[in-house]
């Protein structure tokens, strides 16, 4: 099983929800995303889609930034969040245009 990426936000309610992050580790993070059905480029891509749609700019955050480690362009998730905004609404989008030009600022 492939080492869960760290995480200073789960580190900060280790404490508080253990089982939680035992599950997100193990689970999640130890089962699902290394699971072969799909690569971990396109995980992402869904991922990143959800988080955008459902307004989850906390955990959009570190997701976007494991899109671009796992392969995604700029370019692929600009165009996602553009295609997002039109079945998700325009202030999720928005919002994560805004997190994503964080991202890419700090990724040039």
């Amino acid at each position: 099983m492939a080492q869960p990426p760290s995480s200073a936000a789960r580190d900060r309610v280790r404490n508080t929800v253990p089982k939680m992050i035992e599950v997100t580790e193990n689970v999640l993070f130890g089962d699902i995303w290394e699971r072969k059905e799909l690569s971990k480029r396109d995980r992402s891509l869904v991922t990143i889609a959800v988080l955008t749609a459902t307004y989850r700019p906390e955990q959009l955050r570190g997701h976007l930034q494991r899109a671009l480690d796992n392969g995604l362009t700029k370019t692929e998730i600009s165009e996602m969040i553009t295609h997002v905004a039109f079945y998700a609404g325009w202030p999720a989008a928005m919002s994560a245009a805004n997190i994503a030009r964080e991202i890419f600022e700090a990724n040039p």
